[in-house]
């Protein structure tokens, strides 16, 4: 880590809708302290670490969210935590700032996620810009497991047979290759095929293959 760099002064930043918190993880005071001014002047809330022990024992962080994380810290860096954040299944994601940083550097930690990788100075409205766009990720990601849980809930409460004639329907294939192929009547895999989309929640079979494939009941 290098001298203290604070944030140019700053000014008063228009709200937007998109809300959530912001953790600041940099062992430097200074540029702890202006991070968390900048971020509170967006109307964004603000934790902030001296270390990356620190954020880590603090436990997952809540959503929406992001993680503003400097790459070189004494003891773990910031790609150091970028990993150990990766092996507890920790998706926030982050945005890395460095007064020292390479392409090397840069590219190591884009490949491992990152949604940014901004070098010291940097203006203001960049990095909050970055900031929303981070937090706005972490609301579609949230949004996108939150609907996968639910489709696999609703996968686990159909019976067996109904599970066969699931994947049997969104492989394409009509009733009657169906009843050909379990030994049943068409009237019977009709029956069954009606208490899918009734337990999936769904009114088509184009529904049915789009939850098929969130879940990776299907391969897309």
């Amino acid at each position: 880590m290098g001298p203290s760099n604070p944030l140019p002064p700053v000014q008063a930043l228009s709200m937007t809708s998109t809300a959530g918190t912001v953790f600041v993880v940099d062992d430097d005071h200074g540029m702890r302290k202006a991070l968390q001014r900048l971020c509170q002047s967006a109307g964004l809330k603000v934790k902030t670490f001296a270390s990356a022990r620190e954020f880590l024992d603090g436990g997952a962080p809540e959503s929406p969210a992001c993680i503003v994380l400097d790459v070189r810290m004494p003891g773990l860096s910031g790609l150091d935590l970028q990993a150990e954040i990766a092996t507890r299944n920790i998706q926030t994601p982050i945005v890395f700032i460095t007064g020292q940083g390479d392409i090397p550097m840069s590219v190591k930690a884009m490949k491992a996620g990152a949604v940014d990788f901004l070098t010291k100075p940097f203006h203001h409205k960049a990095l909050i810009a970055v900031i929303r766009e981070a937090i706005s990720k972490d609301v579609r990601l949230k949004a996108s497991q939150t609907e996968q849980e639910t489709i696999q809930r609703r996968v686990q409460i159909l019976t067996l047979r109904e599970h066969q004639v699931f994947e049997m329907v969104i492989k394409g294939m009509l009733n009657k290759q169906i009843a050909f192929e379990l030994g049943t009547s068409e009237q019977t895999i009709k029956v069954h095929r009606g208490r899918v989309m009734e337990k999936m929640q769904v009114a088509s079979v184009a529904e049915l293959v789009q939850a098929a494939v969130k879940v990776g009941v299907l391969k897309s």
